[in-house]
């Protein structure tokens, strides 16, 4: 049997426009691509205005809106900066400390702590002359608070360099079991 449409070409062709690659640059610069819709438009039920078709929601779709969430995984903690944030959180620690000692003090000479252990230290071992221990004189502001602020100093060294040798022990732990997993969500 003889074919008598004439020659077909090899593939089938579309006479739709130009594909997305092929288009002009003055036609790419005005319109933008719009990838093709599984369902068209339908005239007034699929809401066609000026050409452009408007998405109706479903019925009975669900409006919440999704929670994106991420697994993360603390792999390695940088020592260097470990340090840096540990050592400025124990200076503020450090600070806190001696303001809470000042005002605990002040708090507690207000109300006549140290005058009234004092006296009762003085009745208990006899020695109401001048050779008995005087608390007032030994538990003075300038004294306590040297003594707070040399604990500070302490803290800060101890917090800076513990903090720093838990990020190399981490860091060694993270590396046989490969470190803190994470879920990290979004809120919307």
């Amino acid at each position: 049997m003889t074919d008598t449409r004439g020659p077909k070409p090899p593939y089938e062709t579309y006479d739709d426009g130009p594909l997305p690659g092929e288009r002009s640059s003055t036609q790419q610069a005005s319109q933008p691509y719009h990838p093709p819709q599984a369902y068209a438009a339908q005239g007034a039920r699929g809401g066609v205005q000026g050409g452009a078709a408007v998405r109706r929601p479903r019925t009975g779709a669900k409006t919440t809106p999704r929670t994106r969430k991420a697994r993360l995984r603390v792999a390695k903690a940088d020592p260097w900066s470990v340090m840096k944030v540990s050592f400025l959180l124990s200076i503020a620690l450090g600070i806190c400390t001696v303001v809470a000692a000042a005002v605990l003090w002040m708090v507690m000479d207000a109300m006549g702590v140290f005058s009234t252990v004092g006296a009762t230290i003085s009745d208990a071992t006899g020695s109401t002359e001048s050779n008995g221990f005087d608390l007032q004189a030994f538990l003075s502001l300038p004294r306590v608070l040297t003594f707070t602020a040399v604990i500070a100093v302490i803290d800060v060294v101890l917090a800076t360099a513990l903090a720093t040798l838990g990020a190399f022990i981490y860091n060694l732990a993270a590396g046989f079991v490969g470190g803190v997993e994470l879920t990290l969500a979004e809120d919307e």
